[in-house]
């Protein structure tokens, strides 16, 4: 489960995140590319925009439903 405290520097703020343990497998980036990006400096995923309507909402949770190592949260700020 992802921790908030543990969330990769450069997710923009807001309730998705992607934390530490995120193996850069690209499984989210496929699924909802336009929230989720690659940090090539750290070799991990990023949030890059937060959803804000239902269809979007449902992608970024089918992405954080589809990590291997549950590293996308839903309990963010």
């Amino acid at each position: 489960m992802a921790n908030i405290e543990d969330k990769n520097a450069g997710c923009v703020p807001g309730k998705f995140y992607v934390d530490n343990q995120c193996i850069d497998c690209d499984v989210c980036r496929e699924t909802a590319p336009e929230f989720f990006a690659r940090d090539d400096d750290n070799g991990v995923t990023i949030v890059i925009k937060q959803p804000s309507t239902d269809e979007e909402i449902a992608l970024c949770e089918e992405a954080k439903g589809s990590c291997p190592v549950d590293a996308i949260g839903d309990d963010g700020e």
